[in-house]
């Protein structure tokens, strides 16, 4: 009888330990991971071609869905949604009043997203914080603290607190829709410190960094499932060079940044419009970036790329995309898909970027959106 009771106990312990390793297999493979210079989902590589949107968080669901159907349409698999929308609400949705004040009106709507995603499987990377005033932004902490100028946020004990309860809150919160608190949900591949984060008045690049290396810190002891990120434009600070791309201008250094130890990858924007670059300048940029995220041994997204003369936007994608193709590029999500509002009109082309999905440079993101995906 004692003989039996024991090969009973040893059978359920072999199944407890078998079933707590099953969990923990299928935990960790749900998640996007990183592996040397590529990006891993369910044990195998993932690379992928995505976007942008920045109304998610405001905008009503059948806005929502109607992007997600586009993205599906183009065989996109990321998009990357705001997480951040402080001080003003708009259209009566906010996410953060003023400091500590969160709001159902916009957390419910980023609730909605996030479940859809995760429904729809599609992977989404989210920022915490706009460097620009679109949504409040850091001069929107700046002003509620007084504090200064608008660098003084990543500098000033108060902000950065206030920072820190607004990313805790956000990871910790449960979704409304799936019962699923966000730092527990693989439909989220990163977090994002900031959207372009810049320092102008520190071209040594000290003052992002140490802000980057303490947040990103920060996240990881609250959140371990999920990548960390900058979310920075991939400006370089060199030696001998004169162009603010790659001098340290606007206190950027892309490669103290892309290697501190809790950022899981590099991000790089592409708008030679703003900039006044060439078009084939572009392709030297992600060149340039790609080669030295290998050098660092980290993967690279182009995470934010636009051209506006909508004639030459196709072949100028092509040439981006296939450069990202050729080198062993991470990821690219181009700005910015946009589809039918609630009248079923197409949402406005405000800043002159917008991509719908039968237009000829979707066909083109398309195209490389299957390239890429046979690489998985």
């Amino acid at each position: 009888m004692k003989k039996w009771v024991q090969r009973v106990a040893c059978f359920m312990l072999l199944i407890t330990l078998w079933a707590g390793w099953f969990t923990l297999t299928v935990k960790a493979s749900s998640y996007v991971q990183t592996s040397g210079t590529h990006f891993v989902l369910n044990n195998h590589p993932f690379y992928f071609a995505g976007t942008n949107n920045y109304y998610f968080h405001y905008k009503s669901k059948k806005m929502v869905d109607a992007v997600f159907d586009d993205m599906k349409a183009m065989d996109l698999k990321v998009i990357r949604i705001w997480g951040f929308h402080d001080g003003t609400p708009q259209e009566n949705s906010v996410l953060q009043s003023r400091p500590g004040v969160y709001e159902e009106s916009g957390f419910q709507k980023l609730d909605y997203a996030i479940y859809k995603a995760g429904q729809e499987g599609i992977k989404l990377v989210i920022p915490l914080v706009n460097n620009w005033d679109d949504f409040g932004g850091m001069n929107q902490y700046v002003k509620w603290f007084q504090a200064g100028s608008h660098d003084h946020f990543y500098t000033d004990p108060r902000i950065k607190t206030a920072y820190k309860n607004y990313v805790r809150y956000v990871l910790e919160r449960t979704n409304t829709y799936s019962g699923v608190q966000y730092k527990d949900d693989p439909a989220i591949i990163t977090w994002e410190l900031a959207n372009e984060p810049r320092a102008q008045s520190d071209p040594s690049g000290d003052i992002l960094v140490n802000w980057a290396d303490e947040m990103s810190a920060w996240i990881k002891s609250i959140d371990s499932n999920h990548l960390v990120a900058v979310g920075d434009e991939g400006f370089f600070r060199m030696t001998g060079h004169d162009d603010w791309f790659y001098s340290g201008g606007e206190g950027v250094d892309w490669d103290r940044l892309t290697a501190l130890p809790h950022i899981d990858y590099g991000t790089y924007h592409l708008y030679p419009d703003h900039w006044n670059q060439s078009a084939a300048w572009g392709v030297k940029w992600i060149k340039d970036h790609i080669t030295r995220g290998n050098a660092i041994g980290k993967p690279v997204v182009l995470e934010e790329f636009g051209y506006q003369n909508q004639t030459a936007r196709p072949d100028v994608y092509d040439s981006w995309l296939k450069t990202i193709e050729q080198l062993g590029g991470a990821g690219s999500q181009f700005w910015i898909l946009t589809s039918i509002q609630d009248d079923d009109s197409l949402y406005p082309d405000y800043d002159g970027f917008r991509v719908l999905k039968e237009s000829r440079e979707a066909g083109i993101i398309r195209e490389h959106a299957k390239r890429m995906n046979e690489k998985n």
